[in-house]
């Protein structure tokens, strides 16, 4: 969402977890998390406590994850072809993840290398965040050519385990996209995962004018 839309939070609470995380971050420049960071974990996890505790945990398993050197990996430079950061943004500025469905098969995947390569996408798009004016991602699924044997349950719960732990309040939307009649069985198995705030974000598009309302058809590749 943009910073305008954001919900708003308690100010109290905000002082409170800057104050915590100022005393960690002095001892350890690595703990550090901005303002904009801070006031997405009050979000998500509605107490300071929580907040804070989240955050802590979420700096351990960066260090422990080894985030920063992701790219540098074969379990990145082997899975390329799987999803990209696009270079141009959606209609409010977000930064745009897109996969192609079409090039991932469950039963050939190794499941640690992809959602390493998951972890670096999500990283080079919040990277890309100008988050006085947004801070959140726009993530396309294109189910064009898509098949049973790209369905991946075991990577979607991955996925939305790292949104909510370690990049609370980051997805602004999830859109997809060419959606085959047989993924209307699918997606009621992946809608009970979801909680219903980011359920309401998930958008089903079926024409290039419902698709313009978010983003120019024209950044989406055809290269994929």
């Amino acid at each position: 969402m943009s910073q305008e839309n954001a919900q708003p939070v308690n100010p109290d609470d905000l002082t409170d977890l800057k104050n915590r995380m100022k005393l960690i971050s002095e001892a350890d420049p690595k703990q550090y998390h901005n303002e904009y960071s801070l006031k997405r974990y009050l979000r998500a996890f509605k107490t300071v406590d929580a907040a804070f505790q989240a955050i802590l945990k979420t700096n351990k398993w960066r260090e422990e994850y080894g985030v920063k050197n992701l790219a540098e990996t074969d379990a990145v430079k082997e899975n390329m072809d799987k999803a990209r950061v696009l270079r141009h943004r959606d209609c409010i500025g977000r930064p745009v993840i897109y996969i192609p469905a079409k090039n991932h098969n469950a039963n050939e995947r190794n499941i640690d290398d992809l959602t390493k390569f998951i972890v670096y996408c999500l990283e080079e798009a919040c990277k890309k965040c100008f988050e006085e004016v947004t801070d959140n991602l726009c993530i396309v699924f294109d189910l064009n050519e898509f098949s049973t044997a790209c369905m991946d349950y075991q990577l979607i719960k991955n996925l939305i385990w790292l949104l909510s732990k370690h990049y609370p309040e980051r997805l602004g939307a999830c859109i997809i996209i060419n959606s085959p009649t047989i993924f209307s069985t699918i997606w009621p198995v992946i809608r009970a995962w979801l909680d219903d705030n980011t359920a309401k974000k998930v958008v089903f598009v079926n024409s290039e004018e419902e698709l313009c309302k978010f983003l120019i058809p024209d950044i989406l590749p055809t290269d994929m």
